[in-house]
Order: structure tokens, then sequence, then C-alpha cells
């Protein structure tokens, strides 16, 4: 540490340098965040916030619908560039799960969705968010492993009522503040992913009823009652149609079955 001479005044011009390079840097650092659009900056935070390698331009969210238990579905919510993108969502009717078994519901769709993605060669999402906690993200975990991704996607589950963040394999929760942009993106993508499943579960069980309708009508099957709610799309709309409608439909054998079946009904 030199106290006087040219030495001294090497090291002054260096510590100046160095304060200038600094003082650069900065300037460099908030010019690149004024130039960066909400989307990004929100991208950049959510990184951040995940600790994650990449931004997380491809997000997809899971979440299941089983109301009292009957007609399990689940839905997957895409969003690009911090943005939902609405052709990309997918429902599922959930195939080996019987009655309101979340875990395992979970399991079948998120093996199912990565399965087809890895055969058909498009691109996997940078984060997964499952809504849930512990116990659904346990069971994306198992397909993801059985499908060599573990360890290649970013996955994190959010529990509903503390809105805690879970990571696989770490029982403490990441707890982003609250006025967080980068939590109110994992929040929206959790909410369109509930609604999506919601309004899947409404419109199937919907379906199913008027299916069950149907059916009732003696001699008219599973199939046929399925072509002709496919085809009028209502009970109401199918009264309301001619026999020669029916019979395109149908057959001429079910039509009579359905005329005769409503016309017993006319007062």
């Amino acid at each position: 540490m030199p106290k006087i001479g040219d030495k001294k005044r090497l090291l002054e011009l260096s510590e100046k340098n160095v304060q200038y390079h600094l003082l650069q840097k900065r300037k460099e650092a908030a010019s690149r965040t004024e130039r960066q659009t909400p989307a990004e900056r929100i991208l950049r935070t959510l990184q951040a916030d995940l600790n994650m390698a990449d931004a997380p331009l491809h997000i997809e969210c899971f979440d299941n619908s089983n109301i009292q238990g009957t007609n399990p579905v689940s839905s997957c919510v895409v969003f690009r560039n911090a943005k939902p993108a609405k052709r990309d969502y997918r429902h599922y009717n959930v195939k080996s799960v019987e009655g309101p078994n979340d875990f395992a519901s979970m399991e079948e769709v998120v093996y199912r969705r990565y399965k087809r993605l890895l055969a058909e060669g498009q691109g996997l999402p940078q984060l997964i968010i499952i809504d849930g906690g512990k116990g659904q993200l346990s069971a994306a975990m198992k397909s993801l492993s059985a499908l060599g991704l573990e360890g290649k996607v970013t996955v994190v589950g959010i529990a509903k009522k503390l809105e805690e963040i879970y990571f696989p394999d770490d029982p403490v929760p990441l707890h982003i503040n609250k006025k967080s942009e980068a939590l109110k993106l994992i929040q929206q993508a959790r909410n369109e992913a509930h609604r999506f499943a919601i309004t899947f579960h409404r419109d199937q069980r919907s379906r199913n009823f008027l299916k069950t309708e149907l059916t009732e009508i003696p001699g008219i099957g599973a199939k046929t009652a399925d072509k002709l709610l496919q085809h009028f799309g209502s009970v109401a709309r199918l009264r309301e149609a001619s026999p020669e409608d029916v019979e395109l439909v149908a057959g001429k054998a079910a039509a009579g079955k359905v005329a005769a079946y409503f016309g017993s009904f006319e007062v």
C-alpha cells in the first residue's frame, strides 16, 4: 500500500478506472432493463425467482376437476411469452382413475401429455406448473421420471391456501413476494387451468346427462345416442327434428323409435 510517489498515483488511477468501469456497467444494465418489454421483465424475474437456467418462454399448467367424484377430467393450459396460447390448450377425460383421486389423475394426464409431445417431436416447456401441493407434484414427477424428463424441465407445484411454491424433493416451500409480477403470472396460469378444467367438467356432466336421457328411449343405445347428441346438440332440438332428419343421422329404425318415444308425450 504505497503512501507517496509514482506507485501511489498508479494505485489512485487504477481505483478511478475501476469506479468508472462499475459506473458504465450499471448504466448498461439500467439501459437493458428500460429496453425490456413487460413480458420479458416478468419472465426474467420468474427465471431468477425459480433459479432457472433459461427464461420460461413456454409454460404449461395442469389442474384436475372431479366435482362430487364424477366425470374426472384434467386440463393443460399453455402460456407463451407470458400470454395464454389458447389454441394449445388441451383437456383430458381421465381414463384409468375412478372417483376423486387427484394424485392418480395428475400422474395419468402428465404422462399422456408429454408422451405425446415426445412422440411427435414437439418442443417441451421450460416450466411446468402443477396446481396442488407436494402430493400432486410428486404424482406428476412419477410420470416425468418414467419418460426420462426429470431434471430436463423445471417443475413446481403451487399450493392454494398460502400460495406456496414447491419444488420436487424439497420439503421447504418458496414464498415469492405477494406483489411480485412473477407470482401473478404463476397464479394466472393456475387460475386459467382451473377455469378450463371446470368448464370442461361441466360440459361433460351435461353431455352425459343428455346421453343418459337419450338412452332411455327404447332401442336407442349409447353409440346412437352419441350420434344424435353430436348432430342435434340437445334433446329439445332432437324433439323438434323431423323423422327424415333423424333418419339421415341414425337410420330409419332409430328415427321411428325416436318419433314414437317423443310422440307418446304429445298432448
